[in-house]
């Protein structure tokens, strides 16, 4: 059975470009990048390549303002708690801004600090996930010392406004952190532009490596380091540099600069496609994503009187990979953070499918999906007691109370 995979939010898969770029430093070219001989200069070589690659990519001044990191999740810890501890044990400030729509690398990590005495404002969303800008300058003080705001939904794809976040921020001489891990290598993306004091990125989001991140810190930023020891990174984060990963970071990046915008015209196509053949086969179907600020590529859609994760087991049967939500809490009980903030209902969370389209996949792929889904919604809504109770009460309006 050939499989269709929906879930490139989760992961995408390894350009086979970047896998011919890293499998050399896998072998023949296996120094450590901290080593002053042929072998160490060849890593070392390697490493200064990658970063100016991530740089270009982001539209960074100086490949010196790239971070490596393990995952995108030790970069956004970096940022936060490197901010805090840096303001709190210089300045005695200890305030923080971030939504309540984040990725969990994110509120955890503010959630772990407010144990610690910090404290933070969590702003609230409208239907679609977005912030409402003036809630941001209401929840200013003189002791706030970081607003983090992601940069697109990793659940939903809604596109936060992070140009006015950083007007705001700056006027007040704040710096800003956006979580872009989802953004990169859909969005035309340039810190410059955007105006952000740290942006965080993950390799496996746009087909390069998994276990490799980057933390762009613009130039005089000051931050606490969250991990000690040697002195890698310019003694930002100690820890031997994972050469592989980083060179295939390096080339991932250079693929996402060059093919962003046919990839993205590309996504748009096939996921409105998906969108208008599900609305015109289903009724009681929800759409979660942002109508006008979204990621290509990204769709989110709650069906109602059908359990998300039944649904998905059914899809998998058949071939299609889709997820509920975020991957990194796959498996969990609790309805989704995301859509609770999104004020849906627990009953309707729990029928709340993510598609997260690729560049890979088919104009065909789509057209099976679009079949394939409203026959087993169908399916699995006639064996429900409540959409049965619905389906009667419909029928015979006098019931109607």
């Amino acid at each position: 059975m050939q499989r269709i995979y929906l879930d490139h939010n989760a992961t995408t898969p390894l350009h086979s470009e970047v896998r011919e770029a890293m499998m050399p430093y896998m072998m023949e070219h296996f120094g450590n990048g901290s080593s002053i001989h042929a072998y160490g200069r060849e890593a070392r070589n390697a490493i200064d390549t990658a970063r100016e690659q991530v740089a270009d990519l982001i539209g960074a001044k100086s490949p010196s303002e790239i971070v490596f990191t393990s995952c995108g999740t030790e970069a956004d810890n970096y940022a936060v708690k490197g901010i805090a501890e840096f303001q709190k044990n210089r300045y005695g400030k200890n305030h923080i801004i971030t939504s309540s729509v984040e990725h969990h690398a994110v509120l955890h990590t503010c959630q772990h600090l407010e144990k610690h005495g910090f404290e933070v404002s969590y702003l609230p969303v409208d239907r679609y996930g977005r912030i409402q800008i003036e809630n941001l300058s209401e929840a200013i003080r003189d002791t706030t010392i970081l607003v983090s705001i992601m940069h697109a939904n990793n659940e939903n794809g809604t596109i936060q406004p992070i140009e006015d976040v950083c007007e705001i921020a700056g006027s007040h001489g704040i710096p800003v952190h956006t979580d872009a891990v989802q953004s990169v290598g859909k969005l035309p993306l340039n810190v410059q532009e955007l105006g952000v004091n740290l942006l965080t990125l993950s390799a496996h989001k746009f087909y390069g490596p998994k276990g490799i991140g980057a933390l762009y810190t613009r130039r005089g930023t000051r931050l606490e380091n969250l991990i000690h020891g040697g002195t890698h990174e310019r003694n930002r984060r100690a820890g031997s540099e994972n050469v592989p990963a980083i060179v295939g970071m390096g080339a991932a990046a250079a693929l996402a600069k060059k093919h962003r915008e046919s990839y993205s015209q590309h996504l748009n196509r096939l996921t409105n496609k998906l969108r208008t053949g599900l609305h015109e086969r289903l009724t009681n179907i929800y759409e979660n994503s942002h109508p006008e600020y979204c990621l290509p590529g990204t769709l989110n859609i709650s069906f109602e009187f059908v359990e998300g994760e039944s649904l998905i087991l059914r899809l998998d049967m058949e071939g299609i990979c889709v997820s509920t939500g975020s991957a990194c809490t796959s498996g969990s009980m609790e309805p989704s953070h995301v859509l609770a903030a999104l004020g849906i209902s627990p009953q309707l969370a729990q029928g709340t499918v993510r598609f997260s389209l690729g560049k890979d996949n088919t104009q065909g792929e789509i057209e099976e999906v679009v079949e394939k889904v409203p026959a087993i919604v169908e399916q699995m809504r006639a064996i429900s007691p409540v959409y049965k109770k619905k389906m009667k009460r419909d029928a015979n309006p006098r019931n109607i109370q």
